[in-house]
């Protein structure tokens, strides 16, 4: 099971989550973190041998790339280009590979529905779409629109965040949107894992498949979840995945 989680945010937990980490998203300085911050982050990842991401994201560090800008396309390629310019220089410093891209926040949850958006972030990132997978939502306008034109991605479903029936992450403006106990998220987590099903808001099982599953960084109890997962996660049966 490929646990990944977003990395390099300002919140300093870094050391202690990526022993329990298989992939990590690592922010690119413009909603949040810094060449200094990108840089621990890959020596973490490194040492533990975690899977390299870059989490590029609208440039508002204001409001931590969480909402959507009204950014003109070429602002927006020139922005995700200069983030990725900064993230692979320091990878090559340190003698890593970007093993994948995901965007972040606002960015992440508009590419999923919009398919301009979609085909600008694809545009932007076209470079590296020989090399590296694209982190994407289950079900996704990204996620068709990548598979029709040769990226290879991996599909993502969030053990740490409830859904509604669209398959859409309910909005972290209601007080449910996280999940934030530990037995809860794994509960949640081999529910998608094993039966590749979420159980929404509504109480609906709604079909989901995923790759990589996310437990946010910058949550404040994403320690004490991936130490309870890291933990009990051992003791079930896990069904095999093609």
């Amino acid at each position: 099971m490929d646990i990944n989680c977003d990395v390099g945010e300002g919140i300093g937990n870094e050391a202690e989550l990526f022993s329990m980490i298989s992939s990590c998203n690592i922010a690119c300085g413009v909603h949040a973190g810094s060449k200094e911050t990108i840089r621990l982050c890959l020596k973490l990842a490194q040492k533990y041998s975690v899977s390299i991401g870059a989490h590029p994201s609208y440039p508002d560090k204001e409001n931590f790339g969480r909402i959507s800008l009204d950014i003109n396309d070429e602002d927006l390629i020139k922005s995700i280009d200069d983030q990725m310019q900064l993230f692979t220089t320091e990878c090559i410093k340190l003698g890593v590979s970007l093993h994948h891209i995901k965007p972040h926040g606002a960015l992440y949850n508009d590419v999923a529905k919009d398919e301009h958006k979609a085909q600008v972030f694809l545009k932007a990132i076209a470079p590296y779409k020989e090399k590296v997978f694209l982190y994407v939502p289950c079900g996704s306008v990204i996620q068709e629109m990548a598979l029709a034109t040769n990226f290879k991605i991996k599909r993502e479903a969030f053990a740490d965040r409830n859904y509604n029936n669209d398959l859409s992450l309910v909005s972290r403006n209601q007080e449910n949107a996280l999940i934030s106990n530990g037995q809860a998220v794994l509960e949640h987590l081999l529910l998608m894992y094993n039966e590749n099903v979420v159980e929404t808001l509504s109480g609906e099982k709604i079909p989901i498949y995923a790759d990589t599953y996310c437990i946010h960084g910058d949550t404040p109890d994403a320690s004490q979840i991936l130490t309870y997962i890291t933990k009990h996660l051992p003791k079930y049966k896990l069904q095999s995945k093609p």
